[in-house]
This record gives structure tokens, sequence and C-alpha cells, in this order.
């Protein structure tokens, strides 16, 4: 029920216009009363300001400390001028506190100014608060706004009632914006300047790319499909690792969707960013091979387990592929998968047999039966392991950057990566993958074997 006094009602009003407790507003008008009684009686008077719920004002007080000889009497009270104001038979003694009234009505204007001002600079202050605590628990969220104007190269966008920046480090280089745009960033960061609370987005965190993901696949939403780890060079390329907790759900064709329509719809979001989705193995060896879609990776060597070090061999025309331009393929997926890889092909590895063998027959004690034994073991090894590679990486271009290098090494450093929770699960070491090109947004998604999906151009 709405109250009928003036000061009430105007509490009322402040506090659901800042979206703040009607507490709140009391406190920064008592304070603000305080404020300038202070200014205007310019005494050292114990002042103290409340507001009386019955009649709807705010009342000033002088509180005084009974004591039986006074020092200062702007704070101190005889007991024997207590009893008088109370009676004798009043409950008084020495140490209490007794309120006198003060005037209000004779604080004039400028004091009324004052007040005014401490009213505004306390409710703000409180709305800062609520704004701070609400959008600190959003961090890892995606929110919308409009590009409102550029800041030495920073993006103000107005998010509903507040604003938000978006740094020139947090932008797409592939991107651009004008005045007026709407656009969707993850929420990084959120802190507190003199101005307000400060709200930092992103347009190149991982986490955006996993939030997008949730939002276009039911799959992720519901849990059914799980988000392993994301890595992104953003405006260039992303990698998603998925999988799912349920055998008859095809984690990679969930998330790339019919006729590739649900990852599409995400590069469209990252303007034009290239993403390979590739299925999660608790197996490192058949991740890695997966990570690095769209090449196809002849064999596999854990060459260090606990450094976390692999080899990869794959075939001369695989290498630029497996590499990427300026070794980006390699890069993420040794990011995605947390290993470092080293990819040769099948001439260098071959080279470094031959080197091997030549080292054991240097040796005057090596039997020539041995010797043959091991070249005939390597090459054994080396032809058991060829695997004939399909189609899937066909509509991928090789990296065009005028590398010839027969080998490539990459660590997990230098990319961005984001995690998302997930319990563990056994599932396939079938490599299933898709890489989604930017290029093209009318895309066709055709099965070729039911652990294969690869998106061709129409």
């Amino acid at each position: 029920m709405t109250s009928s006094n003036p000061l009430q009602q105007t509490i009322e009003a402040l506090a659901k216009e800042k979206g703040i407790e009607p507490d709140v507003v009391i406190q920064a008008m008592e304070e603000a009363v305080l404020t300038a009684s202070r200014k205007y009686y310019k005494s050292t008077e114990d002042l103290r300001a409340k507001f009386n719920p019955e009649n709807g004002q705010i009342e000033l007080f002088a509180v005084k400390t009974i004591v039986d000889d006074v020092t200062n009497p702007a704070i101190e009270v005889s007991i024997s001028e207590a009893k008088e104001m109370y009676g004798a038979d009043a409950e008084v003694e020495v140490g209490y506190q007794i309120e006198f009234p003060k005037r209000t009505d004779v604080l004039g204007r400028i004091a009324a100014q004052t007040a005014k001002q401490v009213i505004f600079q306390k409710v703000r202050e409180a709305e800062r608060e609520i704004i701070f605590a609400e959008y600190n628990e959003r961090v890892g969220e995606v929110m919308n706004g409009i590009v409102k104007r550029f800041e030495q190269g920073d993006i103000i966008l107005e998010v509903g009632r507040i604003e938000a920046i978006l740094p020139r480090k947090e932008q797409s280089r592939a991107e651009s914006y004008t005045q007026g745009d709407r656009l969707r960033a993850v929420i990084r960061s959120v802190g507190k300047s003199a101005k307000g609370p400060q709200i930092v987005l992103s347009r190149t965190d991982p986490a955006l790319l996993i939030k997008l993901f949730e939002q276009e696949v039911p799959e992720i939403y519901d849990g059914t499909v799980m988000i392993r780890g994301a890595v992104r060079e953003a405006g260039d390329r992303a990698k998603v690792a998925v999988y799912s907790r349920e055998r008859d759900v095809d984690p990679v064709g969930a998330c790339v969707g019919m006729k590739g329509t649900r990852v599409q719809a995400i590069i469209r979001e990252l303007r034009g960013e290239k993403i390979d989705i590739v299925e999660w193995s608790d197996d490192a060896v058949a991740f890695v091979t997966n990570a690095l879609s769209p090449a196809k990776v002849q064999r596999v060597t854990i060459v260090n387990d606990q450094e976390r070090v692999m080899e990869v061999v794959v075939e001369d025309k695989q290498l630029s592929l497996a590499i990427g331009k300026k070794g980006q393929n390699v890069r993420l997926a040794a990011k995605l998968t947390g290993w470092r890889i080293d990819i040769k092909n099948e001439e260098e590895k071959r080279k470094e047999v031959e080197a091997q063998l030549g080292a054991f027959g240097s040796n005057d004690d090596t039997p020539t039966g041995d010797l043959e034994d091991t070249a005939e073991a390597s090459a054994n090894d080396a032809s058991s392991n060829d695997a004939s590679p399909d189609d899937t990486a066909a509509n991928e271009t090789p990296a065009t950057d005028g590398s010839t290098e027969d080998s490539f090494t990459a660590d997990t450093e230098g990319t961005e990566q984001a995690s998302a929770d997930a319990t563990s699960s056994a599932i396939t070491d079938d490599a299933e993958q898709v890489s989604a090109d930017a290029t093209s947004d009318d895309t066709d998604i055709t099965e070729r074997t039911p652990t294969e999906i690869t998106e061709t151009q129409k």
C-alpha cells in the first residue's frame, strides 16, 4: 500500500526507479540531513538523524551523555538536569544517553542543496554496487549490446541501462563495426572504477565459442553432448573437442547440424572464423589424431609420456595441411590436446630409419644377420602402419604460406584455451571430425561411414 506522506512517496518512487531497497534511500536521506545540519549548526554536538515512519519525517537530535559533573556541555548533561526533564522517579543513571530534538526547518536553501547532493551520491553508490554484484555473477555469460561509440580503438556498447567496454585486444581482427551495430560478446571481467562498474567484454575468448555452441546445439544445452575443450585464434580458426554421453548420439554430427546449419550459424556470428569440430577421446593418441583434422595421420608415437611429447607421421601431400598456415593447425591441436606435437612426413621418417640403420652398420660388433633383421623389421613396421587416408579432408586447401619444411613442432603455449566441465566417458577411438569452412554458408553434410562426417561444398 502506497503511503500518503510526500516524503514516504518520494522514498518509494526513488527506490523503484533505481532498483534499490527503500532502506538504502532512507539511510541516504538521514545522512544528507545530518551533513546539512552540521554545516548549519557548526557545533561539536553529537548530532544524529532518524527517519520517523509514523509521521514520515526525518528528525534531528543532539545526543548527550549523563554525567555527575559536566565538563563539555555540547555532549554532556548533568544527572540533576536529566531528572528535571524526565521526573524525579525516572530511571536515569550516569552513562545513559539522552536525545535532545533539534530543528530542521531552519537549515536553509544551501543546506537543502547539500542534502540533495548527498542523497543522489549515496543512491548512485548503492545503484553501482547492485550493478557490480549482478554482473560479477555473470562472468563467462554472453550478452547482447549495441555499439554506442569508439574510444581510442575500444568499443563502448550500450547494454540495457549501462555501458560495457570491448577493448581493442579483445576484438577479432576479422571484424569491424559501425555505430548502431548489434553484437554478442562474453563477459570477461567486472571491475570497479571511479565512474562505476566496468564491464569488460571479449569477442576472442574461447568461452564465447562454447556459449554459442550451447545456444545453437540442443544436445549440448541438455548435457547429452559435452564440450571438453575449445581453442581459438580469433578471426582465423578454432577447434572444439566434443563427446557424447549416449552411444547413439553422434557428437560431431549434432554440432554440425543438418546440412551444417548449426555450425554455420556460429561461423556467421564469428564473421567467418573456420571451426574444426573433433571428437574427444580419453586415448591420447586417438585424441591427437582427431585434433589434427582435417589432415589425415599415418601413425602417432608417444615419444615422452611424462613430458607429453608425441611424434606424428603423415603422407608427404598431407604435411602442409597438418601443419597449417604458419603452423596454425598443429599449434591449435597442441593446445587443445595438451601435448607437444612433432610432425614429420614419410620421407623424413624414412631418412631417420636409414640413419639409425647406418649407425648400427658402423658398429663392427653387430652381426650381419641382426642388421638385416633390424632393417626388415623397420621396413615392415613402416608398411604395416601406412593407412590409406580417406577423402574427408578433400575440401580443405593445404597451407600456401610457402613452407617446404619436412617437419614441424608445436607445443602447448601461445593460444588461449577454455574447457567445459564434463564427466569422463570412454568413447570410440575412431576419428570423427569436420572442418567448417567460413567461406560458404551453403554446405552439405554427407555420411561416408558410420563414424565419419564430412562438410562439402555444394
